[in-house]
């Protein structure tokens, strides 16, 4: 009966209309439902958002695992901008599949992202720019990787301050880059990172996350040597045959929530 009062009141179109772009960052992936979906930081931002505005909104996520920058834009922007009735924010993260592959062209990354900001901006709705935090720590050749990213970064920054959009810097939060905020795959949030992330975003958007999320991990140990030897076993040879045949995590996969579901407010906070 409740649930039902709910969609009665609800207006035709909420306020906020909030859908999100990307690939498993933003999909939510280490952040795993009983159910055997996932949640992630994207649907706890929707959830915020809800709960700080004290009404309904709506939420749509495009994103999808191992999708790099190229099929992010030319598969996901426009379908998320046609969506009816029209997007009033968009967060857009992309480029981190990207530079985890040799030869990352930077350039064009930052000049693909300054498009696709534009974009946005020309439709009408608000972009929100996201780094995704830094994994490098916990990865083979991760210095390597850590220095594409602290230029795609800066590019990122200069970009959001030119436009005057909100920009979550999540690669800079040296807390997130803690063994305790990764999923086993160490190129995943842990669900605690997710929380971190979306405490992040909304105070990029000017909001204050949940006084009950739990958003700091105790450390834990560095991997000693058989933890290193199985995760290479069970994550970095699997990556590498995925590379060298062709194939991506995200292959017949779709997106969780192509078009807007109706976020409501909790009533009760456990």
């Amino acid at each position: 009966m409740a649930e039902q009062a709910e969609k009665e009141a609800r207006p035709e179109h909420a306020r906020i209309r909030y859908v999100a772009i990307g690939d498993s960052f933003t999909e939510g992936v280490g952040d795993e439902q009983p159910d055997g979906t996932v949640r992630g930081w994207a649907d706890l931002v929707a959830q915020g958002l809800a709960q700080a505005a004290g009404e309904p909104i709506q939420y749509a996520n495009l994103a999808i695992r191992g999708r790099l920058l190229g099929p992010i834009i030319a598969e996901q922007l426009e379908p998320a901008l046609a969506l009816d009735p029209a997007p009033t924010l968009v967060s857009f993260n992309g480029g981190g599949n990207d530079m985890l592959r040799p030869g990352t062209d930077l350039e064009w990354i930052a000049t693909e992202t300054r498009r696709a900001l534009q974009r946005i901006l020309d439709s009408g709705a608000e972009p929100l720019l996201l780094a995704g935090a830094n994994p490098t720590g916990g990865l083979p050749g991760g210095e390597r990787v850590r220095r594409k990213g602290d230029a795609l970064v800066r590019s990122a920054r200069e970009l959001a301050d030119t436009f005057g959009i909100p920009f979550a810097d999540n690669w800079s939060d040296a807390e997130l880059a803690g063994r305790q905020y990764w999923s086993h795959d160490r190129l995943h949030l842990a669900p605690v990172g997710h929380r971190r992330v979306a405490s992040n975003v909304l105070r990029a958007l000017g909001y204050e996350a949940p006084a009950e999320w739990v958003i700091q991990a105790a450390s834990i140990p560095p991997p000693g040597r058989s933890e290193q030897l199985r995760y290479a076993r069970e994550h970095v040879l699997p990556w590498i045959r995925r590379r060298l045949t062709g194939r991506s995590s995200g292959d017949g996969r779709t997106a969780k929530h192509p078009d807007w579901v109706w976020v409501e407010p909790l009533r009760d906070h456990p």
